[in-house]
Parts: C-alpha cells; sequence; structure tokens
C-alpha cells in the first residue's frame, strides 16, 4: 500500500466573498496567492506554508444555512503551532483583530484555541504539549 502523501490544500465554501476574503486576509496577514474566477466558481487561495487554504464562492449556493459541524461533513480546520507561547501569540492577535474565541484548552494531547469565520465555520489553532 502506497504512503498516504500530506495534505495539500484545503477550501471551504462561503456565503459571501466580499465579507469573507477581507476577514482570512486580516486572519492570515497575508495577501492571497490566487483569486479567480472559473466560472462554476470563484476561489480565493492563500498559501500558510506548505498548504494552500481557499475560500470558495458559488454563484448559486444550495443553502445560506451557517455551518454546523453536528452534520455530516466538514467538523472543523487546524493550524498548527509549534508550542503554546505561539498560540498565546495567535490568542492575543485574534483579540487585536476582534475575534471572539474560546480562549486556550489544555488537555494531555495538546492545546487548542477554536474561533470561527463569518460562516460560522469552526476553526483552531492547536500545539502539540510540551
Amino acid at each position: 500500500m502506497p504512503t498516504m502523501p500530506a495534505i495539500t490544500h484545503v477550501a471551504v465554501t462561503v456565503n459571501d466573498l466580499a465579507v469573507s476574503v477581507p476577514w482570512y486576509t486580516r486572519l492570515f496577514g497575508a495577501e492571497p496567492v490566487l483569486d479567480e474566477n472559473t466560472g462554476p466558481f470563484h476561489h480565493t487561495v492563500y498559501l500558510l506554508g506548505n498548504t494552500l487554504f481557499g475560500v470558495h464562492g458559488f454563484p448559486e449556493l444550495q443553502s445560506s444555512e451557517p455551518f454546523e459541524e453536528h452534520r455530516p461533513g466538514l467538523d472543523h480546520v487546524a493550524f498548527g503551532c509549534g508550542n503554546r507561547a505561539e498560540l498565546e501569540e495567535w490568542e492575543q492577535h485574534l483579540d487585536s483583530l476582534g475575534i471572539k474565541h474560546g480562549g486556550i484548552v489544555d488537555a494531555h494531547y495538546g492545546s487548542g484555541l477554536s474561533f470561527r469565520d463569518p460562516d460560522n465555520i469552526a476553526l483552531e489553532l492547536f500545539c502539540p504539549p510540551s
């Protein structure tokens, strides 16, 4: 059996690119590397380390209901931090942006900082235990 390769990209569908693209640009502190209308959808893509993170907008959404992780599909997207100090820096950054979060939660398997995007998509910053 071949070894499963690393994840190269993740894309989330949003209700309004005009709201989400500036929000993610502020969060990441980086400009998109791609912003393209393909016809069937418009995608704006950020390069985060070796991973691409895409924000997709569709002209005809099937639903405009907010994200809900209790439905089948995505639960959340987690971004890796090297240590708890980096996680604390992110907590301060989220505070400076006015992004509500649940504070840093420590567990035996690591520490996480959870928050949501404008469409209620669950996002997390996570670091392994020290």
